[in-house]
């Protein structure tokens, strides 16, 4: 088979799975088609299977390959510049789209598409970063940044910058998410103390701290665990005046 006889059959193929698109959506397709596609982005001409193939060998599942560095996509034989691109740009994209999504929907309807967001847009990093979700009065999502990366703890996140940023974008409650790399989704000593740091800040510029996230394989919350409830009765027992 020729080198033209070769990308004709690759084209039929990609027209195939195209089709099966426009007809189904994604339904029946499996994690490698969707990267052939995705991969036939940069490459128009050529037949990505084996690259797709590949890319799910190193880097272990779906996530994985859209979580990856561009320097370890390029790593895996047959992926080049322009497939690593159009990987690293689908995976902006849809961080775009969920951030996008989430303004101005009240926070109480939507609080499954907020953990969606920050999953998709945490999961995976190499280092530590911490995000935050700034809300209204009737806790509808005005906006979110990234307000920190490196290691997120009390000695390197300081609160009156986020309550600055929070108060900047006039908001009268906050969420806040970092990821933990190495997948674990237990609290660690520090992440509770700048959790109680944070909550008292806030408290303090009458900004309701409504839940810290941990992001890793999966999510935790700290509202459902009861422990924003907690930090919150030992704020009041150290503002409260002294009995006498």
């Amino acid at each position: 088979m020729d080198k033209a006889q070769w990308q004709e059959r690759g084209k039929g193929h990609r027209n195939r799975l195209r089709q099966r698109f426009l007809d189904h959506g994604l339904t029946g397709f499996t994690d490698a088609e969707i990267l052939e596609i995705l991969l036939s982005f940069g490459t128009p001409r050529k037949d990505c299977k084996d690259q797709a193939r590949a890319l799910l060998q190193r880097f272990g599942t779906f996530p994985g390959v859209l979580d990856a560095d561009r320097k370890d996509l390029l790593e895996v034989n047959g992926v080049g510049p322009k497939n690593s691109f159009a990987l690293g740009f689908i995976k902006s994209a849809a961080d775009h789209y969920l951030k996008q999504r989430l303004k101005s929907r009240h926070y109480l309807k939507s609080s499954g598409q907020v953990t969606d967001f920050l999953t998709h847009s945490l999961r995976g990093l190499q280092v530590e970063v911490l995000s935050a979700i700034y809300l209204d009065s009737s806790l509808a999502i005005i906006d979110s940044e990234k307000v920190a990366e490196g290691t997120v703890n009390v000695n390197t996140v300081y609160p009156r910058e986020i309550i600055r940023k929070a108060l900047s974008h006039n908001a009268s409650a906050l969420i806040v998410a970092h990821n933990h790399p190495s997948g674990s989704l237990t609290p660690s000593a520090q992440d509770r103390q700048m959790t109680r740091q944070l909550y008292l800040a806030c408290s303090m510029m009458h900004i309701r701290l409504l839940d810290h996230l941990i992001i890793g394989d999966g999510h935790f919350s700290f509202a459902d665990a009861g422990i924003i409830d907690q930090i919150a009765h030992w704020c009041t027992s150290i503002t409260s005046p002294s009995e006498t």
